[in-house]
């Protein structure tokens, strides 16, 4: 099998690898990205069909392009599919697809990546796969027999038109996915672990700081990460309050266990469902760099800024604080201007 060697490997064509692309373009190292979908997007070409562009949370421009003005009830998997690859393009950026990364493994002075399509060895690494590949589903006893989803899974309203559905999650996607189901499902039932925490007021940059603060302080500590989006509660749209008033963003305590018919709250009560939603989330998709032992015993990877403690040669973007599409964009950023400074250093040496 044919081994290419490039300066740097960047894993992941969303947001935050589109990012680093575009700044290590400027450096003029020679560089590869490899991409495991089949088209550009990354994890907003998986999204729903029926989230329209003007409900989606918020999406940021890459760096040195506009996201152009488009139809707000546009998908927004369309038009940011459209966008992200317009800017491949614009910028050359050499994006391979679809390639499927197997593992990275230390080689010496350099780092080997084995994918489907052939092994690079490189002497720096940018990891931006995401979390879109790695749907967390919590297990609760019991057994049911109607159908399970993740949001990973649902594809819209539509096919659950007449039926009874608890959908399971406390962020963003649980109520946008539960606002839209209850338009036309026969009943909706909202579980939590946690009373939602909601934002009023418009969304300052000031608070997005202090969202990134929390999860930076945590990746600092090598503690496992949560999402940025996590940490900086639900938005009180006109939407979302007109839900509340319906009822429909009554929020539940979490059930017990399932039994065929549903679900059983600590207090006996039953609700019965003909579906669940688990809009629980994901986490990284890191099982490919398994083999460089970044992982502390907890489960967290030490970081400094992109950088990973246990090996300089590793950066992650859009993991932790970067994790945003804001966020990834900065990440992009500083990860291509240490390559860099790391490369430098290593040839002066």
């Amino acid at each position: 099998m044919c081994v290419e060697h490039v300066d740097a490997v960047v894993i992941g064509a969303g947001q935050a690898g589109l990012s680093a692309a575009y700044f290590l373009r400027r450096t003029g190292l020679g560089f590869v990205v490899l991409d495991a979908n089949p088209g550009p997007g990354g994890a907003w070409r998986h999204r729903w069909p029926s989230l329209r562009l003007g409900k989606v949370h918020g999406i940021h421009d890459l760096p040195g392009m506009h996201l152009p003005h488009a139809d707000a009830t546009r998908p927004a998997s369309e038009v940011v599919a459209e966008y992200f690859g317009a800017y491949e393009h614009e910028f050359a950026l050499p994006v391979l697809r679809p390639v499927t990364v197997r593992a990275v493994r230390d080689a010496g002075g350099e780092l080997l990546v084995e994918t489907d399509r052939g092994e690079w060895t490189t002497r720096a690494l940018v990891n931006a796969t995401g979390t879109w590949d790695k749907p967390f589903r919590p297990h609760y006893p019991g057994r049911f027999d109607g159908r399970q989803l993740h949001t990973a899974d649902y594809r819209g309203p539509e096919e659950l038109a007449g039926l009874r559905v608890i959908v399971v999650g406390g962020g963003t996607s649980a109520v946008q996915a539960l606002m839209e189901i209850a338009e036309v499902a026969t009943a909706t039932t909202w579980v939590t672990r946690r009373p939602p925490e909601w934002h009023a007021g418009p969304f300052t940059a000031e608070h997005g700081r202090a969202a990134v603060a929390k999860v930076d302080e945590a990746v600092r500590a090598g503690r496992v990460p949560a999402s940025v989006v996590s940490v900086t509660g639900l938005g009180l749209t006109p939407e979302v309050l007109d839900a509340r008033a319906r009822g429909v963003l009554d929020r539940h305590a979490m059930f017990e266990r399932l039994v065929p018919e549903g679900a059983v709250w600590a207090d006996g009560h039953v609700v019965e469902a003909d579906v669940i939603l688990w809009a629980t989330g994901f986490r990284h998709a890191l099982d490919h760099l398994a083999p460089l032992r970044l992982r502390e015993p907890g489960g967290g990877i030490v970081m400094d800024g992109t950088r990973v403690v246990a090996d300089p040669r590793v950066h992650l973007v859009g993991y932790g604080p970067s994790a945003s599409t804001i966020g990834a964009n900065r990440a992009g950023r500083a990860a291509a201007v240490a390559v860099r400074d790391l490369l430098t250093e290593s040839i002066v040496a």
